[in-house]
Protein backbone atom coordinates (compact mmCIF):
# COMPACT_ATOMS: atom_id res chain seq x y z
CA UNK A 1 0.00 0.00 0.00
CA UNK A 2 1.42 3.39 -1.01
CA UNK A 3 1.81 5.73 1.95
CA UNK A 4 -0.20 8.93 1.75
CA UNK A 5 1.69 12.13 0.99
CA UNK A 6 -0.02 15.47 0.55
CA UNK A 7 0.84 18.90 -0.81
CA UNK A 8 -1.09 22.09 -0.21
CA UNK A 9 -1.25 23.29 -3.83
CA UNK A 10 -2.65 26.65 -4.94
CA UNK A 11 -3.12 28.37 -8.28
CA UNK A 12 -3.15 32.18 -8.28
CA UNK A 13 -4.99 33.31 -11.37
CA UNK A 14 -4.42 36.92 -12.43
CA UNK A 15 -6.85 39.34 -13.98
CA UNK A 16 -5.58 41.79 -16.59
CA UNK A 17 -2.20 43.51 -16.43
CA UNK A 18 -2.42 46.64 -18.54
CA UNK A 19 0.36 48.50 -20.34
CA UNK A 20 0.16 51.27 -17.73
CA UNK A 21 0.53 48.92 -14.72
CA UNK A 22 3.85 49.07 -12.90
CA UNK A 23 5.90 46.05 -11.79
CA UNK A 24 5.49 47.20 -8.18
CA UNK A 25 1.70 47.18 -8.46
CA UNK A 26 1.70 43.74 -10.07
CA UNK A 27 4.00 42.30 -7.41
CA UNK A 28 1.71 43.65 -4.68
CA UNK A 29 -1.10 41.64 -6.25
CA UNK A 30 1.05 38.51 -6.31
CA UNK A 31 2.07 38.97 -2.67
CA UNK A 32 -1.56 39.40 -1.63
CA UNK A 33 -2.54 36.18 -3.39
CA UNK A 34 0.43 34.34 -1.91
CA UNK A 35 -0.72 35.35 1.57
CA UNK A 36 -4.26 34.20 0.80
CA UNK A 37 -2.98 30.86 -0.49
CA UNK A 38 -0.93 30.39 2.67
CA UNK A 39 -3.96 31.17 4.83
CA UNK A 40 -5.81 28.37 3.04
CA UNK A 41 -3.12 25.77 3.72
CA UNK A 42 -1.06 26.01 0.55
CA UNK A 43 2.67 25.22 0.49
CA UNK A 44 3.18 25.95 -3.22
CA UNK A 45 1.45 28.61 -5.31
CA UNK A 46 1.48 28.77 -9.11
CA UNK A 47 1.45 32.16 -10.86
CA UNK A 48 0.84 32.73 -14.61
CA UNK A 49 3.08 33.02 -17.64
CA UNK A 50 4.56 36.53 -18.15
CA UNK A 51 3.03 37.40 -14.80
CA UNK A 52 4.86 40.71 -14.31
CA UNK A 53 3.69 42.49 -17.47
CA UNK A 54 0.92 42.59 -20.00
CA UNK A 55 1.09 39.97 -22.77
CA UNK A 56 3.38 42.17 -24.83
CA UNK A 57 3.85 39.81 -27.86
CA UNK A 58 0.45 41.09 -29.04
CA UNK A 59 2.16 44.41 -29.98
CA UNK A 60 4.49 45.12 -32.88
CA UNK A 61 7.64 46.91 -31.66
CA UNK A 62 11.36 46.57 -32.08
CA UNK A 63 13.29 44.30 -29.77
CA UNK A 64 15.17 47.16 -28.09
CA UNK A 65 11.92 48.76 -26.93
CA UNK A 66 10.65 45.40 -25.69
CA UNK A 67 13.93 44.78 -23.84
CA UNK A 68 13.57 47.97 -21.85
CA UNK A 69 9.87 47.66 -21.06
CA UNK A 70 9.07 44.01 -20.60
CA UNK A 71 12.12 41.81 -19.87
CA UNK A 72 13.79 40.94 -16.56
CA UNK A 73 17.57 41.20 -16.76
CA UNK A 74 18.07 39.56 -13.36
CA UNK A 75 15.89 37.40 -11.16
CA UNK A 76 15.16 38.30 -8.48
CA UNK A 77 15.47 42.06 -8.97
CA UNK A 78 14.39 45.03 -6.89
CA UNK A 79 10.83 45.02 -8.26
CA UNK A 80 10.26 41.32 -7.64
CA UNK A 81 12.23 40.99 -4.40
CA UNK A 82 9.13 41.49 -2.20
CA UNK A 83 7.68 38.26 -3.58
CA UNK A 84 10.84 36.34 -2.68
CA UNK A 85 10.87 37.97 0.77
CA UNK A 86 7.26 36.95 1.36
CA UNK A 87 8.02 33.38 0.31
CA UNK A 88 10.76 33.22 2.95
CA UNK A 89 8.53 34.82 5.55
CA UNK A 90 5.67 32.39 4.89
CA UNK A 91 7.94 29.41 4.19
CA UNK A 92 6.13 28.91 0.90
CA UNK A 93 7.23 27.86 -2.57
CA UNK A 94 6.09 29.42 -5.83
CA UNK A 95 6.24 29.16 -9.63
CA UNK A 96 6.56 32.38 -11.65
CA UNK A 97 6.61 33.11 -15.38
CA UNK A 98 8.42 36.13 -16.85
CA UNK A 99 10.32 37.39 -19.91
CA UNK A 100 14.05 36.77 -19.46
CA UNK A 101 16.84 38.78 -21.08
CA UNK A 102 20.18 37.04 -20.51
CA UNK A 103 23.51 38.85 -20.07
CA UNK A 104 24.36 37.68 -23.62
CA UNK A 105 21.24 39.37 -24.98
CA UNK A 106 19.20 36.21 -25.52
CA UNK A 107 15.43 36.36 -24.92
CA UNK A 108 13.34 33.58 -23.45
CA UNK A 109 9.83 33.05 -22.14
CA UNK A 110 10.89 31.69 -18.77
CA UNK A 111 9.51 30.17 -15.58
CA UNK A 112 11.14 29.39 -12.26
CA UNK A 113 10.37 27.36 -9.16
CA UNK A 114 11.33 28.98 -5.87
CA UNK A 115 11.53 27.01 -2.63
CA UNK A 116 10.40 27.88 0.88
CA UNK A 117 13.65 29.68 1.58
CA UNK A 118 13.24 32.01 -1.39
CA UNK A 119 15.91 30.23 -3.47
CA UNK A 120 15.44 29.49 -7.17
CA UNK A 121 15.66 25.70 -7.48
CA UNK A 122 14.51 25.23 -11.07
CA UNK A 123 14.32 27.15 -14.34
CA UNK A 124 12.45 26.37 -17.58
CA UNK A 125 12.44 28.18 -20.92
CA UNK A 126 9.41 27.75 -23.18
CA UNK A 127 9.95 25.28 -26.00
CA UNK A 128 6.70 25.21 -28.03
CA UNK A 129 6.52 28.83 -29.18
CA UNK A 130 3.24 29.63 -31.00
CA UNK A 131 2.39 32.50 -33.28
CA UNK A 132 4.57 34.22 -35.90
CA UNK A 133 7.55 36.56 -36.30
CA UNK A 134 6.33 38.74 -39.18
CA UNK A 135 4.10 41.79 -38.89
CA UNK A 136 0.43 41.10 -39.66
CA UNK A 137 -1.08 44.62 -39.88
CA UNK A 138 -4.53 43.32 -40.83
CA UNK A 139 -4.82 41.10 -37.74
CA UNK A 140 -6.73 42.41 -34.69
CA UNK A 141 -3.55 41.87 -32.65
CA UNK A 142 -0.18 40.19 -33.09
CA UNK A 143 1.06 36.93 -31.58
CA UNK A 144 4.78 37.50 -31.85
CA UNK A 145 6.33 34.93 -29.56
CA UNK A 146 8.50 33.70 -32.42
CA UNK A 147 9.83 37.27 -32.79
CA UNK A 148 10.45 38.05 -29.14
CA UNK A 149 11.66 34.68 -27.82
CA UNK A 150 14.10 31.94 -28.73
CA UNK A 151 13.11 28.30 -28.41
CA UNK A 152 13.98 27.20 -24.88
CA UNK A 153 17.31 25.45 -24.41
CA UNK A 154 16.92 23.81 -20.99
CA UNK A 155 14.66 20.91 -21.92
CA UNK A 156 11.85 19.51 -19.79
CA UNK A 157 13.53 18.83 -16.45
CA UNK A 158 12.19 17.79 -13.06
CA UNK A 159 13.15 19.52 -9.81
CA UNK A 160 12.82 18.59 -6.17
CA UNK A 161 11.22 21.17 -3.91
CA UNK A 162 9.63 20.45 -0.54
CA UNK A 163 10.26 16.72 -1.13
CA UNK A 164 8.00 16.80 -4.20
CA UNK A 165 9.17 16.20 -7.78
CA UNK A 166 7.98 19.15 -9.87
CA UNK A 167 8.00 19.57 -13.62
CA UNK A 168 7.08 22.80 -15.36
CA UNK A 169 6.11 24.17 -18.72
CA UNK A 170 4.46 27.26 -20.22
CA UNK A 171 1.21 27.91 -22.07
CA UNK A 172 1.35 26.24 -25.52
CA UNK A 173 3.58 23.49 -24.09
CA UNK A 174 0.52 22.20 -22.24
CA UNK A 175 -1.10 21.11 -25.50
CA UNK A 176 1.75 18.75 -26.50
CA UNK A 177 1.74 15.23 -24.97
CA UNK A 178 5.52 14.93 -25.24
CA UNK A 179 5.85 17.72 -22.68
CA UNK A 180 4.32 15.66 -19.89
CA UNK A 181 5.68 12.27 -20.93
CA UNK A 182 9.30 13.45 -20.83
CA UNK A 183 8.74 14.71 -17.28
CA UNK A 184 6.78 11.63 -16.26
CA UNK A 185 9.77 9.53 -17.34
CA UNK A 186 11.73 11.52 -14.74
CA UNK A 187 9.10 10.60 -12.10
CA UNK A 188 7.42 14.01 -11.96
CA UNK A 189 4.56 14.07 -9.46
CA UNK A 190 3.25 17.58 -10.13
CA UNK A 191 3.48 19.69 -13.29
CA UNK A 192 2.95 23.43 -12.80
CA UNK A 193 2.40 25.92 -15.59
CA UNK A 194 1.20 29.38 -16.46
CA UNK A 195 -0.55 30.59 -19.58
CA UNK A 196 -1.82 33.69 -21.43
CA UNK A 197 -4.32 32.42 -24.01
CA UNK A 198 -6.17 34.90 -26.25
CA UNK A 199 -9.84 34.05 -26.64
CA UNK A 200 -9.54 34.86 -30.35
CA UNK A 201 -7.35 32.87 -32.72
CA UNK A 202 -5.95 35.21 -35.38
CA UNK A 203 -4.87 32.33 -37.64
CA UNK A 204 -8.25 30.65 -38.18
CA UNK A 205 -11.86 31.13 -37.12
CA UNK A 206 -11.79 29.01 -33.98
CA UNK A 207 -14.97 29.34 -31.84
CA UNK A 208 -14.21 31.06 -28.55
CA UNK A 209 -15.64 28.21 -26.46
CA UNK A 210 -13.26 25.78 -28.15
CA UNK A 211 -10.26 27.69 -26.79
CA UNK A 212 -11.33 26.72 -23.27
CA UNK A 213 -12.37 23.19 -24.24
CA UNK A 214 -9.00 22.31 -25.76
CA UNK A 215 -7.21 23.98 -22.85
CA UNK A 216 -9.01 21.79 -20.33
CA UNK A 217 -8.93 18.51 -22.25
CA UNK A 218 -5.16 18.84 -22.75
CA UNK A 219 -4.58 19.24 -19.02
CA UNK A 220 -6.98 16.48 -18.03
CA UNK A 221 -5.77 13.89 -20.53
CA UNK A 222 -2.11 14.42 -19.75
CA UNK A 223 -2.63 14.38 -15.97
CA UNK A 224 -4.35 11.00 -16.31
CA UNK A 225 -2.00 9.45 -18.87
CA UNK A 226 1.05 10.32 -16.79
CA UNK A 227 -0.28 9.78 -13.26
CA UNK A 228 0.45 13.34 -12.14
CA UNK A 229 -1.18 16.43 -10.68
CA UNK A 230 -1.34 19.43 -13.03
CA UNK A 231 -1.81 23.00 -11.78
CA UNK A 232 -2.41 25.69 -14.43
CA UNK A 233 -2.59 29.44 -13.74
CA UNK A 234 -3.96 31.84 -16.33
CA UNK A 235 -3.59 35.57 -16.77
CA UNK A 236 -6.96 36.47 -18.19
CA UNK A 237 -9.69 39.00 -18.81
CA UNK A 238 -9.39 42.05 -21.03
CA UNK A 239 -5.90 43.59 -21.14
CA UNK A 240 -6.32 46.99 -22.76
CA UNK A 241 -9.20 45.58 -24.82
CA UNK A 242 -7.57 42.24 -25.68
CA UNK A 243 -9.39 39.34 -24.04
CA UNK A 244 -7.79 36.13 -22.72
CA UNK A 245 -9.45 33.02 -21.33
CA UNK A 246 -9.59 32.15 -17.64
CA UNK A 247 -10.46 28.65 -16.34
CA UNK A 248 -7.37 28.20 -14.19
CA UNK A 249 -7.50 24.67 -12.80
CA UNK A 250 -5.95 22.02 -10.63
CA UNK A 251 -6.32 18.54 -12.14
CA UNK A 252 -5.84 15.26 -10.26
CA UNK A 253 -4.06 12.20 -11.71
CA UNK A 254 -7.53 10.76 -12.29
CA UNK A 255 -8.01 13.39 -14.97
CA UNK A 256 -10.65 15.13 -12.88
CA UNK A 257 -10.76 18.88 -12.29
CA UNK A 258 -10.71 19.31 -8.53
CA UNK A 259 -10.56 23.12 -8.48
CA UNK A 260 -11.39 25.72 -11.13
CA UNK A 261 -11.54 29.50 -11.10
CA UNK A 262 -14.91 31.18 -11.47
CA UNK A 263 -13.85 34.67 -12.51
CA UNK A 264 -11.50 36.45 -14.89
CA UNK A 265 -9.90 38.43 -12.07
CA UNK A 266 -7.26 37.77 -9.42
CA UNK A 267 -8.47 34.55 -7.79
CA UNK A 268 -6.87 31.83 -5.67
CA UNK A 269 -7.92 28.19 -5.89
CA UNK A 270 -6.44 25.61 -3.56
CA UNK A 271 -6.49 21.86 -2.87
CA UNK A 272 -4.81 19.44 -0.50
CA UNK A 273 -3.29 17.25 -3.22
CA UNK A 274 -2.90 13.57 -2.31
CA UNK A 275 0.29 12.63 -4.15
CA UNK A 276 -0.28 8.94 -3.55
CA UNK A 277 -3.14 9.00 -6.10
CA UNK A 278 -0.59 9.38 -8.86
CA UNK A 279 1.36 6.42 -7.53
CA UNK A 280 -1.59 4.10 -8.09
CA UNK A 281 -1.73 5.00 -11.78
CA UNK A 282 2.05 4.79 -12.19
CA UNK A 283 2.10 1.33 -10.59
CA UNK A 284 -0.81 -0.12 -12.56
CA UNK A 285 -2.45 1.09 -15.79
CA UNK A 286 0.44 3.45 -16.63
CA UNK A 287 3.30 1.38 -15.27
CA UNK A 288 5.85 2.58 -17.80
CA UNK A 289 8.52 -0.02 -17.01
CA UNK A 290 6.04 -2.85 -17.48
CA UNK A 291 3.95 -1.66 -20.42
CA UNK A 292 5.74 0.96 -22.56
CA UNK A 293 7.21 -0.18 -25.90
CA UNK A 294 9.55 2.62 -27.01
CA UNK A 295 10.98 0.52 -29.83
CA UNK A 296 7.68 1.18 -31.60
CA UNK A 297 7.64 4.92 -30.90
CA UNK A 298 10.81 5.88 -32.78
CA UNK A 299 8.93 7.93 -35.37
CA UNK A 300 8.10 10.45 -32.62
CA UNK A 301 11.71 11.62 -32.50
CA UNK A 302 12.69 10.78 -36.08
CA UNK A 303 10.09 13.08 -37.67
CA UNK A 304 9.01 16.62 -36.87
CA UNK A 305 6.16 16.92 -39.36
CA UNK A 306 3.78 14.31 -40.72
CA UNK A 307 5.00 12.26 -43.67
CA UNK A 308 4.14 9.15 -45.63
CA UNK A 309 3.03 5.90 -43.95
CA UNK A 310 5.82 3.50 -43.09
CA UNK A 311 6.29 0.57 -45.43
Amino acid sequence: MTSKRTLGLAVAQMGPVHLSDTRAAVVRRLVEMMREAKSRGAEMVVFPELALTTFFPRYWMDEKEADERFYEKTMPNADVQPLFNTARELQMGFYLGYAELTPEGRRFNTAIIVDRGGAIVGKYRKIHLPGHSDHKPDAPFQHLEKKFFEVGDLGFRVFNAMDVRFGMCLCNDRRWPETYRVMALQSAEVVVLGYNTPSQNIHWNEPAHLRTTTHLVSLQANAYQNGMWVAAAGKCGSEDGHHMIGSSVIVAPTGEIVARSLTEEDEVICVNADLSIGEYFRQHVFNFAKHRRPEHYKLIVERTGAGEPLV
